[in-house]
């Protein structure tokens, strides 16, 4: 009993400090101040691709915010699957509305993949007349520094610029929900990853280097993947540079929601995961609170930590994603302690539902990502896995040695 108790001592302890590091990484990160960021008048000249499909909340509104920006030299392109599809008035009306900015409705669809967000874009970036492209989807509200912000964190090191996904202006219980997972959830993490030097794309804003793209084999290159966000890190990393990761994002309208609405879109958001990154998948069901505080109310049962420990460490845990949230201006409720339980619950099942399965429908489109098969990751080839591993071995040589001549040393002064 003690072996066990012990054990599940040192895993709570680890859990605990995991997530207290990605809370501390996440606030010193995204609670900067955002400051407008001024068009330079010498500002390179962008192609914005909206693809857009079917009508969302406040659709109309996120659209509009394209013509809103205070940049000097830019284009629209949105692009559209289907010439039927109800979202082309509404487009149409706006690019009428605001003639004075370049715009341009491109109708159609190119399969080049099982994705059906990348075939809709293929013809904006073949019709991009820029060296710059942001690729933005349609139900993300765009202000009006956009373009220059997503510049500001451009660098000779930097090949993709991208945006976690944050959701705001939830409008039911369900909708609360998929806050509690885009952002303290997801966001926290992906911000992490990126301050920690492993920034990997985003699907909902990515600035493009054109030529970045193109040297890989231009936007088919994309297609290697189910999701093409994964494989604008892989294609990123593949030419030596890096995806960095704005902790200041770009507010995504929730509106109503219905909970299986939430439920099969994370769904497919961890199939995706799974199947492009399984090494990186397989850990997440630790990332949230369910199994550390499970763990924490065994201990208590087991009378290893006092009941008001276990309330401590669940009000703490809970209130650092609302500190978060606070601090960098996310939506913040007074259900959202309910949400925030009712999310880590979720996360258990929802891991579970990522390995057991291969197929969902995105937006009335089925797919099946097992008639993809992933390109290998390019940080994860052989002669590379052999070289960490052999690094961290002498490492811990090393310090096994140490700790040997140390132990040694103190028996003999004791005798």
């Amino acid at each position: 009993m003690q072996v066990l108790t012990s054990a599940l001592m040192i895993f709570l302890a680890l859990a605990v400090a995991i997530h207290a590091g990605s809370l501390l990484i996440s606030i010193y990160a995204a609670r900067r101040t955002r400051r407008p960021v001024p068009a330079q008048t010498n500002a390179p000249a962008v192609t914005l691709l909206r693809p857009a499909c079917g009508i969302e909340n406040n659709v109309a509104a996120t659209l509009e915010s394209s013509f809103r920006l205070d940049y000097p030299n830019y284009e629209i392109i949105f692009c559209v699957q289907k010439d039927d599809d109800p979202i082309i008035p509404i487009i149409q009306a706006l690019m009428a509305e605001n003639d004075h900015i370049e715009s341009r409705l491109l109708i159609g669809d190119d399969k080049i993949s099982i994705n059906p967000k990348l075939n809709n874009l293929v013809k904006g970036w073949e019709e991009a007349a820029h060296d710059w492209v942001v690729m933005t989807d349609s139900n993300v509200m765009l202000p009006a520094d956009y373009i220059q912000y997503l510049f500001s964190y451009f660098d000779d090191e930097t090949g993709l610029v991208c945006s976690p996904a944050v959701g705001g202006a939830p409008r039911n219980l369900a909708a609360e929900l998929e806050c509690a997972f885009l952002n303290e959830h997801e966001a926290r993490w992906q911000i992490t990853a990126d301050q920690l030097g492993r920034g990997f794309a985003q699907g909902k804003t990515m600035l493009w280097r054109r030529d970045v793209l193109n040297n890989a084999g231009g936007i088919s290159a994309l297609a290697s993947e189910p999701a093409e966000d994964a494989a604008s890190t892989k294609v990123v990393r593949q030419a030596g540079l890096k995806v960095r990761l704005m902790p200041g994002p770009f507010l995504q309208p929730l509106g109503m929601r219905d909970f299986d609405e939430v439920w099969q879109r994370q769904v497919r958001w961890a199939r995706l995961r799974r199947t492009s990154f399984p090494w990186l998948y397989a850990p997440e069901v630790m990332t949230g609170g369910f199994l550390p505080l499970a763990v924490a109310a065994l201990l208590t049962a087991l009378g290893a930590l006092p009941l008001v420990g276990l309330a401590t460490l669940a009000a703490a845990w809970y209130g650092g994603e609302i500190l978060l949230s606070k601090l960098a201006g996310w939506h913040v409720s007074w259900r959202s302690p309910l949400v925030l339980v009712l999310r880590d619950i979720l996360l258990v099942p929802l891991w579970a539902a990522g390995w057991l399965g291969n197929t969902f429908v995105w937006r009335g489109n089925a797919m099946d990502i097992a008639d993809v098969q992933p390109a290998p990751a390019p940080w994860f080839r052989n002669s590379e896995v052999r070289e960490v591993a052999g690094a961290w071995r002498l490492r811990i040589n090393t310090t096994y040695r140490r700790w040997r001549r140390w132990s040694e040393e103190r028996r003999a002064s004791r005798s």
